[in-house]
């Protein structure tokens, strides 16, 4: 239906995935690597993701490379931020190694706000809200639990 909710039983179905879709990601514990709270500049294979606290992408790029995966297509990319998400102004993901911006996931713990003419992959699901500054682009979805998502001159892309 074009991506339009048409009802309350809809409105309610897209809740429960969305709350489904987020507990699963946060629920995920198989050996994550640790970040810090700067994900800046590097090149991330596939794998779990965690911080144990807020999270800035950037100002350098981050790259998510799948080439070291049996099956690039299906290499998945969990990103579990515990609390706050923000990417820098005019920062990028960037993804190589046949990586898709489907299987990217970023559970944030409450708020997620990208950066003017930032370039984000992936699937962000917040607890609380989440702001996609001015001219900056979504290759992906932005799904708010519990409050809104905010749009300001955006290209928002479905993966």
């Amino acid at each position: 239906n074009g991506g339009k909710i048409r009802s309350t039983a809809e409105a309610a179905t897209a809740k429960n995935d969305l709350t489904a879709a987020y507990n699963d990601a946060a629920g995920r514990a198989n050996a994550p690597v640790i970040l810090g709270s700067t994900i800046n500049g590097t090149t991330l294979a596939p794998g779990l993701y965690r911080t144990s606290a807020a999270a800035v992408v950037g100002p350098n790029d981050l790259i998510l490379d799948a080439s070291s995966a049996s099956n690039p297509a299906t290499a998945v990319f969990v990103f579990q931020i515990h609390d706050a998400l923000t990417t820098a102004q005019s920062n990028k993901v960037v993804l190589t190694g046949g990586a898709l911006a489907k299987n990217v996931y970023w559970q944030v713990g409450s708020s997620a706000t990208l950066g003017a003419s930032s370039q984000m992959k992936g699937n962000i699901l917040a607890l609380t809200a989440i702001t996609i500054g001015k001219n900056a682009s979504l290759q992906g979805r932005a799904m708010a639990r519990n409050a809104s998502v905010t749009l300001d001159t955006n290209a928002i892309s479905a993966p």
